[in-house]
């Protein structure tokens, strides 16, 4: 009898809902919003694959990816040399950046104590707020001259451009680390304890392992935040066309490559049309990374 009073008070509600006009105008609302979002992605994409395409047909896929000669004066377009550099910035951000980020969002989660907690989350926060463009100066004004003045070279290099970036991506780590470490069920931690396990083995061994696809989430996101920034990289890598022996060396990145030269392209050209193909190259890594993303989370669940 309960039953059949549930469950017909349950369809008194759709009914409801559904006659609603409220609730219609708010459904339609929605809708609108989702078709509108998923419009402008499609439309972004559509715009840069079509622009970049007369580039590829001109060019050649695998020479516009693989050559490490860029002139267009000379109409010679290769983005090799530019790949690497950015690979290379990133690989040294990352080697910067996370360990760093990790262990502080252990020690934040696990050993801070409350009133430095009180500190250091807003302090974490103001760091995530931060315009790339100040932590380009910063890199400018101190990281390159100490750079130019310990190791030689003009400073304007992979090495601070990692520095710079390593930073930037603190805040990214951080955050979603210590949320999927806060996240593990305190029973993990009393389990391994209580089996005899030291406060720093049931840690590492037991709560850190249990949280990793949040932790390599947030490695995947400062991946991308290092890839797609410009304006940092802009003013302290260097930003010479050349394949890097050392660190010191001065590099172009996508980025980079895009926003020097965009300004003062003839429109419609094949310059043109090159510049958005690396555009095209760079939105293809964002999308890789995003994929990663979407495929940790599916596998975590």
């Amino acid at each position: 009898m309960e039953q059949a009073n549930s469950c017909g008070a349950a369809e008194a509600i759709q009914k409801k809902v559904r006659t609603d006009p409220k609730e219609l105008i708010m459904k339609v609302v929605f809708v609108i919003s989702a078709v509108v979002f998923i419009a402008a992605v499609l439309t972004i994409c559509l715009f840069i694959f079509v622009r970049a395409y007369p580039a590829f047909r001109e060019v050649g896929l695998f020479k516009f990816l693989f050559s490490s000669v860029w002139q267009p004066s000379q109409g010679k377009y290769g983005i090799g040399v530019m790949i690497v550099g950015s690979c290379y910035i990133t690989a040294g951000a990352l080697i910067i950046g996370v360990p760093i980020g990790f262990l502080t969002a252990v020690f934040m989660a696990r050993y801070c104590p409350k009133p430095l907690y009180k500190v250091m989350k807003p302090m974490t926060n103001i760091l995530a707020g931060i315009p790339s463009i100040v932590y380009g100066y910063f890199g400018l004004k101190v990281i390159v001259p100490f750079i130019s003045e310990n190791f030689g070279g003009y400073g304007n290099s992979i090495l601070a451009a990692s520095i710079v970036l390593g930073i930037m991506i603190l805040p990214t780590i951080i955050s979603v680390s210590e949320n999927a470490i806060r996240a593990v069920p305190k029973s993990y931690f009393e389990g391994a304890v209580a089996l005899g396990a030291t406060k720093e083995r049931a840690i590492f061994r037991t709560e850190v392992p249990a949280a990793k696809s949040g932790i390599m989430t947030s490695i995947i996101l400062g991946l991308g935040r290092v890839i797609g920034e410009t304006m940092a990289v802009v003013m302290i890598c260097g930003n010479q066309v050349r394949f890097p022996t050392s660190v010191l060396d001065g590099v172009r990145t996508l980025t980079a490559n895009v926003v020097l030269e965009m300004s003062y392209v003839e429109s419609g050209s094949v310059h043109e049309s090159a510049l958005i193909a690396t555009a095209a190259v760079l939105f293809v890594f964002i999308l890789i990374i995003t994929l990663l993303v979407a495929l940790i989370r599916k596998k975590a669940k």
